[in-house]
């Protein structure tokens, strides 16, 4: 049997439509003013390269760990189910939505409401959800959550946090390979303490116990390699850069492929790394495996 191939990109912040910056919101000001300082570090033409090479791959899936949005207006989130509709049908991608997505406004999921075909299989917008895919299960969290003024970090409820260990266990009776997708990092020192994922214990004490073969993140804008604790050693936690990063702030833009073969116990996996050249040509950057 090939390997179930999941393409893993993160923090588009797809550009926003005119006139959707917001309102006068101290936190959207802030932003607003960062994202015209700083908007040439997204680039829509490296992310649309970027597109384009994991649509030629034609992986079994795509994660996408969050920060679709800038501002998180209506506008942005319906101008992003505009842009996942063309990435690929929503039973093929999976997103877990970011901090610019929930920037300001009430700390519930409703916002969501626009993206709920790409959050998971279930209807409604509540998290955990789960999605089985071949060998593999993607259980999909949403840390993201309004923060105060010049914060950018995430958070779990109890809502999401009681049912997970139980998801995670019936996956792993089911030899599934399970992916967990979040956008903030769960382990210590991957960001600063202003853009962590708020009371991480929690999470990291139900991975401890229950386990996952892989965590995926976004956030950082940086490709990082990192592990927590799982109950039988190290689990690996990957995050990519930008999907439009064009330098200056975090590396430039890339993706993963994530190849899972073999079974429960026996795991072989590889991750290629691909991004564009100074040309803007797109290819292979390096490949690893995980251990099993």
């Amino acid at each position: 049997m090939p390997p179930f191939r999941l393409a893993h990109l993160s923090d588009p912040h797809l550009p926003p439509p005119a006139g959707s910056e917001g309102g006068l919101e101290p936190k959207r000001l802030l932003s607003r003013f960062a994202w015209r300082r700083k908007r040439r570090r997204h680039d829509p033409a490296i992310l649309a390269a970027i597109v384009a090479d994991v649509q030629a791959a034609r992986p079994d899936h795509v994660a996408i760990t969050g920060d679709l949005t800038n501002f998180s207006t209506a506008a942005e989130l319906a101008a992003a189910r505009r842009w996942l509709e063309a990435l690929g049908p929503a039973d093929r991608v999976t997103v877990s939505p970011g901090n610019h997505d929930a920037l300001v406004g009430a700390p519930d999921n409703d916002r969501f409401a626009a993206w709920e075909p790409w959050l998971g299989d279930e209807g409604g917008v509540a998290f955990p959800k789960i999605r089985r895919r071949g060998p593999v299960a993607l259980i999909n969290l949403c840390s993201a959550t309004p923060t105060a003024f010049h914060l950018a970090q995430g958070a779990l409820g109890r809502e999401q946090l009681e049912p997970l260990g139980g998801l995670l266990r019936g996956a792993r009776e089911a030899g599934l390979f399970r992916v967990l997708l979040i956008h903030h990092p769960p382990g210590p020192g991957v960001v600063s303490a202003r853009k962590s994922l708020r009371a991480p214990e929690r999470l990291l004490a139900i991975l401890e116990e229950a386990g996952v073969e892989l965590v995926l993140h976004g956030h950082a804008h940086e490709a990082t390699v990192a592990t927590v604790q799982g109950p039988r050693g190290a689990i690996p936690v990957l995050g990519v850069p930008p999907a439009s990063g064009a330098g200056g702030h975090g590396e430039r833009a890339r993706w993963h492929e994530i190849a899972v073969a073999g079974g429960a116990g026996a795991w072989d996996v590889q991750v290629t790394a691909r991004g564009l050249d100074a040309e803007g040509q797109a290819g292979e950057l390096g490949r690893y495996r995980l251990a099993s």
